[in-house]
């Protein structure tokens, strides 16, 4: 999801944006330490195990994959259960044709990373795309209003191919246990806003916004030890598995293979923030962060 080098840039975007008191910004700054020494090493980082699943040797469906760790499958204990192939082999499976799967995203990516990966993309004409990004920019300072112009560009230059583009915004960075309050809340309050501008830039540019911090924050919440890796901060491959079940039917909106079906509507903040209590968090955590 984030870099751990990056957690006390949370910490200093509070401080910057919210006039914070020098003892509050230093309890921030330290609980980020303390975060980066909880969460654990992975062992395991895959290489993306591109190429074509169902290959029968006829014309494949080409999918892009693009984003940061989440997109990549970060967490993971085998190439097989990484997001991008779980997706491939379903989408494969609904459209009785192969697919290539062509991964561009890159581990600790922001917004502003997406430009390269897509210009490489593009070269090779994708006819479906899924973006997972966001939780980086919230890390990195990125202004709410920038991340999501920046995400809306390079979806609207991947529809202007007649690429079908899924988008699946931030996630709820306020799930993530090993990181203590009051910085856990600092993180979820900037990633829902974020994951609330990207959702209406991609559908102004045409593409499917998934809400991965409506979609699976309670899950993952009520099944912590399943759906995080060992390192308590990525997903695990129980976790992907259930973002590719939330991924999967608008790939297939996307790629024509389920035309009718719709997004279900879905509110702005997840069952995680609902579940905040307004006593828990500060005023200054409700300014206007853009």
């Amino acid at each position: 999801m984030i870099g751990l080098r990056t957690l006390r840039a949370v910490a200093m975007t509070a401080a910057t944006l919210g006039g914070l008191s020098g003892a509050l910004v230093g309890l921030l700054s330290e609980q980020g330490r303390r975060a980066r020494v909880a969460i654990g090493v992975l062992e395991h980082l895959w290489p993306a195990p591109d190429g074509v699943y169902r290959d029968d040797g006829s014309d494949p469906l080409r999918l892009a994959v693009l984003g940061d760790s989440m997109a990549v499958g970060v967490g993971v204990t085998h190439p097989s259960q990484m997001p991008g192939v779980l997706l491939a082999q379903a989408l494969a499976e609904e459209a009785e044709r192969p697919v290539r799967l062509s991964t561009y995203a890159i581990s600790g990516s922001t917004t502003r990373d997406l430009v390269p990966q897509v210009d490489a993309a593009v070269l090779g004409a994708p006819q479906v795309a899924l973006i997972i990004i966001g939780a980086n920019d919230v890390t990195s300072r990125i202004g709410v209003r920038e991340s999501a112009s920046l995400l809306g560009e390079q979806v609207r230059k991947l529809c202007a191919l007649g690429c079908g583009v899924v988008v699946g915004t931030c996630p709820d960075l306020g799930i993530v246990r090993p990181i203590p309050q009051p910085l856990r809340s600092v993180g979820h309050h900037y990633s829902l806003r974020l994951a609330a501008a990207q959702t209406a830039e991609v559908r102004r540019v045409g593409g499917v916004p998934v809400s991965l911090a409506n979609l699976l924050a309670p899950e993952f919440m009520a099944r912590h030890v399943d759906m995080f890796s060992s390192d308590r901060f990525h997903p695990s491959a129980v976790g992907y598995e259930a973002a590719a079940g939330v991924l999967l039917a608008p790939l297939c909106q996307v790629a024509g293979l389920w035309p009718g079906w719709v997004a279900p509507p879905l509110p702005l903040r997840s069952a995680a923030a609902l579940a905040v209590r307004a006593s828990r968090v500060p005023p200054w955590l409700q300014r206007r962060h853009a």
